[in-house]
């Protein structure tokens, strides 16, 4: 990406960055005015009366691949609006500049730098033509259009038109992910005529050793992306290692016949991590275990009951498993008396029949005597 907005793609798709060029005058002497033309800032028409302001450069936008003999064309807007007020766009005086790299068609320029080679006004005075001819730098990178890079399906904040943005050309500490997050999430898009030239992306990371990243989601499988099926490309990360610096992640990916698309994440480690799911796995694990005590502790009382039924022919609560420890336990604690297994509690369930029989003989008895005494 280049430092500035003053830069063009040429016809093969091909970086022209004009950035060294900025402000860079060029003047053209006329019969009433003088035109100067200050690259990518804005253009002027010089006379006695004044200066008349013929627009501004404003974006890349403004900046294109020319037709012809053109190499490329500067539009700039939103000049002065006296008696140019009712334009249709309503954006004053503009200029079209077409730039050609060499020389002039009808003569050659005097300046190592270039000039203008002509200069043409409409009727109305509210726009003009400027040819300029300029020696082109020389040119870069093969930019692959219309592919971009984001953290939303909709949003271009790594790579946009095939460059890479500003914060992720090169590693900045603004821009770090914090070390809580393990994983980030990219999306690309591409024009759906040239998605198949898209190929896997390749992670290397800086120091290789202290941070694991993996790549994964369908833009690591080589799936091709378009606009309306945008790929995803997974980013999981996880600090083994401590650093007081960032983690520098470098991503690039090739696509064929062009310059491979690279940009540049980076990741903070304060703290060691561990490995992802490890807690889930120790719980789920002891829940596993609780579940095999469960059943085998169901099997045995099952089984104990079954044996106790059936071979010691025992009933009720002495057929369960462990009752005679409990009740062993239970008569240490609390006495002799104080629990008895079903036996003793029938004997004493029968001597207390007896007792109160023997009571009841014994207070008829009474009775009688002192029926007998009352009598006398």
């Amino acid at each position: 990406m280049p430092s500035s907005n003053c830069y063009a793609l040429d016809n093969s798709s091909r970086l022209v960055d004009f950035t060294d060029w900025i402000g860079h005058v060029f003047e053209y002497e006329g019969k009433d005015a003088d035109l100067v033309v200050r690259f990518c800032k804005d253009v002027e028409s010089r006379s006695q009366a004044g200066y008349v302001d013929f627009g501004r450069y404003a974006t890349f936008h403004h900046f294109v691949a020319g037709l012809g003999p053109v190499d490329f064309v500067q539009g700039f807007y939103n000049g002065d609006l006296i008696n140019c007020e009712y334009t249709f766009d309503k954006m004053g005086r503009t200029a079209k500049v077409n730039i050609i790299c060499g020389n002039c068609s009808n003569r050659a320029c005097k300046g190592e730098l270039g000039c203008i080679c002509n200069v043409t006004y409409d009727k109305t005075m509210c726009r003009v033509l400027v040819e300029l001819a300029i020696p082109c730098v020389k040119h870069g990178s093969r930019v692959f259009k219309g592919f971009t890079v984001g953290f939303h399906p909709r949003s271009w904040e790594v790579v946009y038109n095939g460059m890479t943005q500003l914060g992720f050309e090169k590693p900045h500490h603004e821009f770090s992910f914090g070390t809580e997050q393990t994983h980030v999430s990219l999306y690309l898009t591409a024009v759906s005529a040239l998605s198949g030239l898209v190929r896997k992306p390749v992670l290397k990371v800086y120091p290789d050793k202290g941070l694991e990243a993996r790549l994964s989601g369908s833009a690591a499988s080589g799936s091709a992306p378009t606009t309306l099926s945008p790929t995803i490309l997974n980013i999981d990360w996880r600090c083994e290692i401590a650093r007081s610096t960032p983690y520098e992640i470098n991503i690039s990916i090739p696509v064929e016949d062009y310059d491979p698309i690279e940009f540049t994440l980076t990741k903070l480690c304060d703290y060691k991590q561990g490995r992802e799911g490890e807690a889930t796995r120790g719980w789920a694990m002891f829940g596993v275990l609780c579940c095999i005590f469960i059943v085998l502790l169901s099997i045995f009382c099952c089984g104990g009951f079954i044996y106790k039924t059936r071979i010691e022919h025992q009933h009720g609560l002495d057929a369960l498993p462990g009752m005679t420890i409990l009740s062993a336990c239970l008569e240490a604690v609390s006495g002799p008396q104080g629990y008895r297994l079903g036996e003793d509690v029938s004997a004493n369930f029968i001597n207390q029949a007896s007792w109160e029989r023997a009571s009841g003989s014994a207070q008829g008895t009474q009775k009688t005597v002192e029926r007998r005494y009352g009598s006398i």
